[in-house]
């Protein structure tokens, strides 16, 4: 079955409060190499049907009225993935891993920074 995925990121004339607060945490972390993060959205569709102009159209749709907050975000991409690369659940297990990493170690840098903060008080 095909699978589109949609990339959804914020008006890059927008303040993106997310991106700021993970290149911050970055900063804080010794990665003063890494900055200017804005973060975005990816969103994996599987269709029964086969993938056709029309079907690419009622997707571009789709991002446009429900996917994307056409007021801060724009839909940067939509693309086919190619027969044969790993499925969502595989990438998922990936991203949980991974996300999960990212998690604990931003949560850890916000504990550090909040407890601080508070002591300094």
């Amino acid at each position: 079955m095909p699978k589109i995925v949609v990339i959804v990121m914020p008006k890059q004339e927008l303040l993106d409060p997310q991106g700021k607060a993970v290149a911050g945490a970055l900063s804080r972390l010794g990665k003063d190499h890494l900055h200017d993060v804005r973060v975005g959205k990816r969103f994996e569709i599987t269709t029964d049907r086969e993938v056709t102009a029309e079907l690419m159209e009622e997707i571009s749709q789709v991002a446009d009225e429900l996917l994307a907050n056409g007021v801060i975000e724009d839909v940067i991409s939509i693309d086919v993935l190619p027969d044969g690369t790993e499925t969502a659940e595989d990438a998922d297990e990936i991203d949980d891993v991974a996300g999960a990493d990212t998690e604990a170690s931003l949560a850890s840098v916000i504990a550090a920074e909040v407890q601080s903060k508070g002591s300094a008080s």
